[in-house]
C-alpha cells in the first residue's frame, strides 16, 4: 500500500500554480525507474518544462513561481533547498560532485555538501538532490540526447539524483540552486529524553 504524507498533499494543493499544469505520478520501488518513465511521459505530452518533487517534501505556496522565473531568466535547472533528515541535518546541494577512479579498477563516489551557500539567492551547485527541481524540457533532452533515455540510472555509487546531475554537467548545462524557495523535508523522529 502506498501512502503519501498529508503535508506533501496540502503543499501541492496550495502551490501557487503558473501556466497549464499537468500532474504525472509513478509508483516503483526503483526511483530511478520512475523518474525516467515520468521524464519519458512529459515529453510525449509536449511539456516544456517539468517541476520535480519527491512525496516527502513540504513545498513552499511560491516554489512553481520563483522556479519558474528563474527558468524564464535563462537557467535550465534549478533546485530548491531542503535539508538531510538525519543528523547531521545538512543542506541536499553539493559543490563539487565527481568519481575518483581506484588503482584496483574501482569507482569511488566523491562530493561535498555545500554548507556555507548564499542565503536567498541563485547560485551554481554541482548537484543536488532531487526533491524540489524544475528543468526546462530541453535541458532534459541534451541529457538524453547525450546519455539516452535512462538519465536517471544510478552510477558509480551515487544515487539517481547525484548521477542526473553529473550526466547534466557533461552534457554542458549547469545547475543552479534557489535558496529563496525553502522547503521541508518531512520525516519520522524519535524524542528520547534529551
Amino acid at each position: 500500500m502506498d501512502l503519501v504524507q498529508a503535508r506533501f498533499m496540502r503543499s501541492l494543493l496550495l502551490l501557487d500554480k503558473v501556466g497549464d499544469v499537468t500532474y504525472g505520478i509513478h509508483y516503483g520501488s526503483l526511483i530511478y525507474d520512475s523518474r525516467n518513465q515520468l521524464l519519458d511521459a512529459a515529453k510525449q505530452t509536449g511539456a516544456d518544462r517539468l517541476l520535480w518533487f519527491d512525496s516527502d517534501m513540504d513545498i513552499p505556496w511560491n516554489a512553481m513561481r520563483i522556479l519558474s522565473e528563474d527558468l524564464d531568466n535563462g537557467y535550465e535547472i534549478v533546485s530548491g533547498l531542503y535539508f538531510k533528515r538525519k543528523e547531521p541535518y545538512t543542506p541536499t546541494i553539493f559543490s563539487d560532485c565527481d568519481v575518483m577512479k581506484l588503482g584496483n579498477g574501482q569507482l569511488l563516489p566523491l562530493h561535498t555538501t555545500y554548507e556555507d551557500y548564499p542565503k536567498d539567492q541563485i547560485f551554481e551547485v554541482a548537484a543536488f538532490g532531487f526533491g524540489c527541481v524544475m528543468m526546462t524540457m530541453d535541458a532534459a533532452k541534451k541529457v538524453t540526447g547525450e546519455f539516452g533515455l535512462m538519465p536517471f540510472m544510478p552510477t558509480a555509487g551515487f544515487g539517481e539524483d547525484l548521477s542526473f546531475c553529473m550526466r547534466a554537467r557533461k552534457a554542458g548545462i549547469k545547475l543552479w540552486c534557489d535558496s529563496r524557495v525553502k522547503c521541508g523535508h518531512i520525516g519520522l523522529k524519535v524524542y528520547m529524553g534529551e
